[in-house]
């Protein structure tokens, strides 16, 4: 019996861990770039877009498909880093253990 209060002292353990890290990663900055930088998006750690920046010259308004195009682009490289420093960071935790599941944020 006393092999199971001890799995459930580490699961909230765990858990404890996991909600700190995420409250670390809302407060941890990503940025993706397209279009050689005209085009930039700042994200937290968790892919919550926070900014979008863009470079004027790329502002056009016969070819606003590009802009949409770049911007498309970089919200998907600022969210794909966000989520590979989750990842990082669930590693740390998890002691490098691939988890079969992905995780909730």
């Amino acid at each position: 019996m006393a092999d199971i209060f001890k799995i459930l002292q580490q699961a909230q353990q765990m858990q404890s861990k996991m909600q700190q890290m995420q409250e670390e990663l809302a407060q941890r900055t990503v940025t993706g770039t397209a279009g050689g930088g005209m085009v930039s998006v700042e994200a937290d750690g968790k892919g919550t877009v926070r900014k979008v920046k863009l470079d004027p010259t790329v502002v056009n308004p016969a070819d606003v498909e590009m802009l949409e195009d770049l911007i498309a682009i970089a919200v998907a490289e600022a969210q794909k880093k966000a989520n590979d420093l989750a990842q990082e960071e669930m590693g740390k935790l998890t002691g490098g253990m691939n988890l079969p599941f992905k995780l909730p944020f």
